[in-house]
């Protein structure tokens, strides 16, 4: 019997080491980000539908191997974020994780993905560290950073002769560098920071932020946060007669799916940035109502994005011939990206996708013609001009 025993876990045992590893089987797409919280709609279900429709255009198979998808919450802890990230690279075999919205849990994953030598594609969070000073040999930051914001929506609103500011701003990475980036730009446009007060993410009552920024005088009370915090500031900034009583919002980090949540009522007027908007032109039309008819609501720049970056990880998988980590980050770094969010974009040394970006500003109800009809163009932004290079980024692989 101990002999049979014996033989049986052996016979196990060999089958272990010679099956292949889970990494060579198929191609595995993680999409990690908040489904539950304050950025469920942000990013949330929205990119997991985003990735799906991205495999589906690619047909749904790569290098002869099925694509498979896998999602998971992180509800914007990073030390869950992590440890999902190693199970998914370790255990089960994913190799690429994309969107990562939040930059404390992106910040953290990216270093876990360069260690184990896997891709990651950020399109959710927006610190410029991840392409800069934290930049990695298999990072990638996709639809919009810090930077490109201050420069789109700070930079163009000083113009407009709004130089006075006061910042109320999440207290985490990406409220700081956003906060940070954006007073650059205003004292390098000839503005002044008059200033700012910081908040935990989630916060339900901003009424007292909101009273301090009343009592600067400043000219742009600037929100400097996301999601839902967004939503609920821009709510009680209408109870406190905040534009009413002649200051006005600048919204540094907003995008469509908050518009909608506010409604058009207490959105207007509002200026912020996107990277993608679904009514631009036909293609990002075409986009925009293939993925309303499968989940009832229009895409955002991160849903769109993380479409994007889906699709360019697996046209990068298909150009290199493999999905080994080294190749297919120096196809991600050559090939153009193409798509219905952008159709001229690429990609810098440092991992940075660089497009346009688009200033907008909240239609009236009025104006108004059709639901999700929300944004006026104010302004296109060139890429190059938003986003730093990647000599300038701090990215010590560029050096």
């Amino acid at each position: 019997m101990r002999i049979i025993q014996f033989a049986s876990a052996a016979l196990a045992v060999c089958a272990l080491l010679s099956s292949p590893p889970a990494s060579a089987q198929g191609i595995k797409i993680g999409v990690l980000n908040d489904q539950s919280g304050v950025y469920a709609d942000f990013s949330g279900k929205g990119s997991v539908e985003g990735a799906k429709m991205a495999i589906e255009d690619f047909g749904g198979s790569a290098l002869g191997q099925k694509i498979e998808l896998v999602t998971a919450d992180h509800q914007n802890k990073p030390n869950l974020a992590s440890a999902i990230a190693r199970r998914w690279y370790d255990a089960e075999g994913v190799d690429m994780i994309t969107d990562l919205n939040n930059s404390s849990v992106a910040l953290a994953v990216q270093q876990i993905a360069a260690d184990k030598k896997k891709i990651d594609i950020v399109v959710g969070s927006s610190t410029p560290a991840l392409t800069g000073s934290a930049c990695a040999p298999y990072g990638f930051q996709w639809a919009f950073d810090t930077h490109g914001l201050a420069v789109s929506t700070g930079g163009a609103l000083v113009k407009t002769g709004a130089d006075t500011w006061y910042f109320i701003t999440v207290d985490y990475a990406f409220g700081h560098a956003l906060e940070q980036d954006t007073s650059d730009v205003i004292a390098a446009s000839g503005g002044k920071v008059l200033g700012h007060v910081r908040y935990p993410l989630n916060t339900p009552d901003f009424s007292s932020f909101l009273l301090q920024a009343q009592s600067s005088k400043a000219k742009i009370v600037a929100l400097v946060n996301a999601g839902q915090d967004t939503v609920n500031s821009v709510k009680q900034a209408a109870e406190f007669g905040i534009v009413a009583g002649g200051q006005r919002l600048a919204a540094l980090l907003m995008t469509l799916a908050e518009v909608h949540g506010l409604g058009l009522q207490a959105a207007q007027g509002l200026v912020l940035t996107e990277s993608y908007y679904w009514d631009l032109n036909e293609r990002t039309r075409e986009f925009g109502e293939r993925f309303f008819k499968r989940i009832g609501r229009m895409p955002n720049m991160v849903h769109a994005g993380v479409y994007s970056a889906t699709l360019q990880y697996l046209k990068a998988v298909k150009a290199a011939g493999t999905k080994d980590a080294d190749a297919v980050a120096k196809k991600l770094k050559e090939l153009p990206v193409d798509d219905a969010f952008t159709a001229h974009g690429h990609v810098q040394a440092n991992g940075r996708m660089v497009t346009d970006l688009y200033l907008f500003e909240v239609k009236k109800p009025s104006e108004s013609k059709r639901d999700w009809d929300y944004y006026k163009l104010l302004a296109t932004v060139p890429g190059e001009t938003a986003y730093l290079t990647a000599t300038n980024s701090g990215c010590p692989l560029t050096k």
